[in-house]
């Protein structure tokens, strides 16, 4: 009995892969072997960043009030400390955002908790 292999579906699946390493450089977009482990390397990477760049933005955040908060005599810790014994509910990306470009909204909130 002779050997059956199904030559479309493999080409397909290789096709596939070479069409998302289109654009690496060197040996990763064309030779089958080096561009299937540089495909499933970056989706790893790609996984594990979508984690990370919620983390990044988090601390950015952070980063940004506590600039803001210093302008007006308090730092990080003391102001969210403030904000939540006072309730009020604002989360730090909208806190961020006031920060950077409303100035006075920021302000005005900084002397609610004075």
């Amino acid at each position: 009995m002779s050997r059956s292999v199904n030559s479309v579906a493999s080409k397909a699946r290789r096709k596939k892969i070479l069409k998302q390493t289109k654009g690496q450089f060197g040996r990763r977009k064309n030779v089958w072997t080096v561009a299937k482990n540089a495909y499933e390397k970056g989706q790893l990477y790609a996984y594990r960043d979508r984690k990370t760049k919620k983390r990044y933005f988090r601390s950015l955040w952070i980063m940004r009030i506590n600039a803001a908060a210093r302008q007006y005599g308090m730092s990080y810790s003391v102001l969210i400390g403030k904000l939540n014994k006072s309730n009020i509910q604002i989360n730090r990306k909208v806190l961020a955002d006031l920060a950077l470009n409303n100035p006075e909204a920021f302000k005005a909130i900084v002397q609610q908790l004075q």
